[in-house]
């Protein structure tokens, strides 16, 4: 079919366009595909950790007080307010003290007399002295006046214990708090007849501020941290070290404990010993037998390394890995071992070491071998700060 003038007469332009096409194709910005991808790294670094352990934990008062009698008596009034405070020395009960009354009268009237006889006594001792230095009397005489008065002042000895003795007992039917501290329920009430040898606690006064916590670590914990110790991994923390408390709701408690004692004895059917925390509680908002959980201080590792948890991946099999930036700008896979969390990092135990790049972004993008541009993540994305394992990032209750 012939060619029109017209079309003979556009195509050379034609041609001349097509060629300037490909030439933009052939020599402008290469394909996407073969551009060096950009990966955000996190350079590992040494650096001292506390270890801590989550160990849960039961609330114990500081002290605790049964209140029992010391003497019979039927209660005449019941002094204190059941669930208040009270202090050492408040009258709790009291009872009917007839009885003890009397008795202590009687032994006082005992004593006067005893102290008469003793004052009849010295007197006559003193006139038989004078009389034996003129022979007016035998010596005999006077010996037995002297043992007499020896008598009477042993008498006056008795009859004051016993004065002493009817005292306490009278104080006794005044039944009082033994420490300050808050008030239960009382187990009895007005009427009611107490005995000085029964069981049952007529009140129970706990001490709140401070309070203890107690918590459970297992003896194969503790022979593991004891082994690092002695090996040189772990520094021992100091004795006293600071224990964060955290309350049964997931809100950390705003005053900080104190470890106090670690036990001697291991529960052989449980395998655990007690650590004992103490802390101020000076809103009782710590309660007996209230549960928590106690992190703990175990120890210091000097030259620990930390890895984003985002940087470590798991296999089918749980075992972890990380991908690596390499001195030659590759991609490089890491077979790690981490041991615990802590805040949002591993703990490294083995497979990275210090000036290694980790990735954490990016990481869908690359693969082993390849040849990346490694950008530093910041400071705060990198999570360079880590807070102890346990930490909760809740508000703090005020204690």
């Amino acid at each position: 079919m012939p060619v029109s003038k017209t079309f003979r007469g556009l195509w050379p332009g034609v041609v001349v366009a097509a060629g300037a096409v490909a030439g933009c194709g052939s020599h402008g910005a290469p394909a996407p595909g073969r551009m060096t991808p950009q990966v955000t790294v996190v350079t590992i670094k040494p650096q001292s950790v506390t270890l801590t352990r989550d160990l849960p934990g039961r609330v114990s008062a500081f002290l605790v007080a049964e209140v029992r009698p010391q003497v019979s008596g039927i209660v005449k009034r019941r002094l204190f307010t059941e669930g208040g405070t009270v202090k050492a020395g408040q009258p709790l009960y009291e009872l009917d003290d007839a009885i003890y009354r009397a008795q202590w009268n009687s032994a006082r009237a005992t004593l006067q007399k005893a102290q008469a006889t003793q004052e009849a006594a010295r007197l006559s001792a003193g006139r038989s002295a004078e009389m034996v230095k003129i022979d007016a009397v035998s010596a005999q005489d006077n010996d037995n006046a002297i043992a007499s008065l020896a008598q009477a002042q042993a008498d006056v000895a008795g009859a004051q214990a016993a004065v002493d003795s009817s005292a306490v007992n009278l104080a006794y039917a005044h039944i009082v708090s033994p420490i300050n501290g808050r008030i239960g329920k009382s187990s009895i009430t007005q009427g009611a007849l107490v005995t000085a040898d029964q069981t049952a606690a007529l009140a129970t006064v706990q001490q709140l501020d401070p309070i203890y916590v107690d918590v459970n670590q297992s003896s194969s914990e503790w022979l593991q941290l004891k082994q690092d110790i002695d090996a040189g991994r772990l520094q021992a923390g100091a004795s006293g070290a600071p224990t964060k408390i955290v309350l049964e709701n997931g809100i950390p408690y705003r005053a900080q404990g104190t470890l106090q004692f670690s036990d001697v004895t291991v529960d052989p059917t449980t395998g655990n010993f007690l650590l004992r925390v103490i802390v101020a509680n000076p809103k009782q908002l710590l309660m007996p037998g209230m549960y928590v959980r106690a992190i703990v201080g175990q120890g210091i590792r000097p030259q620990a390394l930390l890895a984003p948890q985002r940087g470590v991946t798991r296999d089918v099999k749980g075992g972890a890995t990380a991908l690596v930036v390499g001195k030659d700008g590759k991609v490089e896979t890491r077979e790690v071992i981490v041991s615990r969390t802590i805040g949002d990092q591993w703990l490294v135990e083995d497979g990275l070491a210090s000036g290694d790049r980790v990735i954490v972004e990016g990481l869908q993008k690359v693969k082993p071998g390849m040849a990346v541009t490694a950008v530093e993540a910041p400071p705060d994305a990198a999570g360079a700060a880590a807070a102890p394992a346990g930490d909760a990032a809740a508000k703090p209750v005020s204690n």
